[in-house]
């Protein structure tokens, strides 16, 4: 039998008469990871109705036409008007992710004494990553029809606002902020519905580029407020009022903005409109599942819902800002 031993010299960072010096960690781990993005903490977290979850929309009321609705006073002859409702129906989807914590690792730990507050903080962690995902999803999921499910994944807010049909483009020669405010006013100016929009989402590097059109043409600072999470961002004054300018880094673009073939996505938005039907619970769950052979035990999380957004051709707005 061949006898293997360590060299504590491998083990030691320096030794000497009356000293070893061993490896030696801060108790707490530098974590700066990004988790939550604020869009999905400000829609609205509703129940399903069941999968699918349904709900009425009306697009019209009972109104007579000009034509049809001023009579003769004398002969008055009414023509009958209807309602217009049209069902919708949005399909609740899985999210899932599992964590073991293997028996030997964790006493090791616990023995250690070092980081013993890491058990927690991984299943934290990992409720955070499904929340990280579902954030994600929430706008770019790949589904591509809520009453025909084509995925597992969300129909994102971002394809729903882009088939909804309501889409502007800023070219390369134009204001950013004229092109936003004029689809808004556009929007507002709606005779068939009362729409108040409530933010403007965009990646961080579009939202510079509005901040510094501002400074160069006008000399002007964009006024802040604070909004989700503690998150202060600049607004934009419309005719909806001063909406948030809210910089959202899951929302991509293509090319290098000054290039001439960049392209940045904008999304004007109704953030009441938007709802998350939810199966259970709004928050995910953890279940623990039992011990397998090798000890381990094993921690699943999961989420049921999905996305609507309602009035998706009208209350919202996409502006694809060239650059």
């Amino acid at each position: 039998m061949n006898t293997q031993f360590v060299d504590l010299n491998a083990a030691a960072d320096f030794m000497a008469p009356g000293a070893v010096e061993i490896d030696r960690y801060q108790s707490e781990i530098f974590d700066i990871v990004r988790r939550r993005g604020a869009f999905g903490q400000r829609i609205k977290n509703v129940p399903a109705t069941g999968h699918p979850s349904r709900f009425f929309e009306q697009t019209a009321i009972a109104s007579p036409t000009a034509a049809n609705g001023f009579v003769d006073p004398r002969n008055i002859v009414a023509t009958l008007n209807s309602p217009s409702r049209v069902e919708r129906s949005v399909p609740l989807k899985a999210l899932v992710s599992q964590i073991n914590y293997n028996l030997f690792d964790i006493e090791v730990g616990q023995q250690q004494q070092q980081f013993a507050f890491l058990q927690a903080k991984d299943l934290a962690d990992a409720v955070e990553g499904v929340m990280r995902t579902h954030d994600v999803a929430l706008w770019n999921g790949n589904d591509t029809s809520l009453s025909a499910p084509t995925t597992l994944q969300y129909y994102g807010a971002a394809q729903q606002i882009t088939d909804g049909g309501n889409v502007a483009t800023v070219a390369t020669t134009e204001s950013i902020v004229d092109g936003l405010k004029s689809q808004v006013a556009a929007m507002v100016s709606n005779s068939s519905f009362e729409v108040r929009p409530t933010a403007i989402y965009a990646n961080p590097v579009l939202l510079d580029l509005i901040d510094r059109e501002m400074k160069q043409e006008f000399n002007v600072v964009l006024s802040t407020t604070q909004v989700a999470g503690g998150l202060t961002v600049k607004t934009l004054s419309t005719q909806a009022g001063e909406l948030p300018l809210i910089p959202e880094w899951s929302l991509p673009y293509t090319g290098t903005p000054g290039s001439g073939s960049a392209v940045l996505p904008a999304y004007i938005v109704t953030e009441n409109l938007i709802e998350y039907h939810w199966l259970t619970d709004a928050n995910p769950r953890v279940f623990q599942l039992g011990l397998t052979g090798s000890l381990a035990r094993q921690l699943v999380v999961v989420k049921f819902g999905g996305v609507v957004v309602k009035g998706a051709g009208y209350a919202h707005a996409k502006v694809t800002v060239n650059r």
